[in-house]
């Protein structure tokens, strides 16, 4: 099993910045994927951004140019660095890591392809 866990969200103005911390535990050896979900209520859950064991990046087209995944794999910590947020932006931000090789090849952001979640950490960007 893989514990998540995330830290970091907040409030911010229209344009400011967040970092989210996601910190990993466990057995970390099957994990290939790491990825950062938002969901507010009543839609479904976004995929953000992902990062492979190669470090090869992907993102929403919303948050190109704007958001920065990356990971620390001394400390087996996930970041995502938030910059020129939106209220767009406001969500409950969720880290998770997926199990093995993916069968695609590559990390998607798909909530079915990841089965290890934190619990969340709210995100407020205020106009």
């Amino acid at each position: 099993q893989v514990q998540v866990m995330e830290s970091g969200g907040g409030s911010v103005q229209d344009g400011g910045s967040l970092r989210l911390s996601c910190a990993f535990s466990g057995y970390m050896h099957i994990v290939y994927c790491m990825g950062w979900f938002r969901q507010v209520p009543g839609k479904e859950r976004e995929g953000v951004a992902t990062i492979a064991d190669d470090d090869k990046t992907t993102y929403a087209d919303s948050v190109k140019g704007r958001f920065t995944v990356s990971k620390d794999n001394d400390n087996n910590t996930m970041y995502l660095r938030m910059n020129l947020l939106k209220p767009e932006d406001t969500a409950t931000y969720y880290c998770a890591a997926n199990r093995g090789h993916p069968v695609r090849g590559f990390c998607t952001r798909l909530s079915d392809d990841f089965s290890f979640w934190g619990q969340g950490a709210q995100v407020t960007v205020s106009s």
